[in-house]
């Protein structure tokens, strides 16, 4: 598996600062409980022109690198690796491909 990263830490993204489009279209799960409690608020983040939530990477790192804490498939042979900072208030970001 090959990993490519610049190994930048980057901060989330508030819900308000999200498209409004792409909230619509990818981010519609979160209106319901947003409305009620403010929930989903943050941990938006936009990565190559597509935006993702921390809820929608699986935890656990992959088969040969447990150094990240999620991953987020785009096709069989590829994705998206996420490892959070120990407060929890920055990421860093990957691709990877098998």
């Amino acid at each position: 598996m090959r990993i490519r990263t610049n190994k930048h830490w980057r901060q989330f993204v508030y819900r308000c600062d999200v498209p409004a489009e792409a909230l619509s279209s990818q981010f519609d799960w979160t209106d319901r409980d947003f409305k009620k409690n403010g929930d989903y608020s943050d941990g938006f983040l936009c990565y190559r022109g597509t935006w993702y939530h921390l809820g929608d990477f699986m935890q656990g790192g992959l088969h040969a690198d447990d150094t990240w804490h999620g991953h987020h498939g785009d096709s069989y042979f590829s994705g998206v690796l996420i490892r959070l900072s120990d407060d929890g208030e920055e990421y860093q970001i990957a691709t990877y491909f098998c």
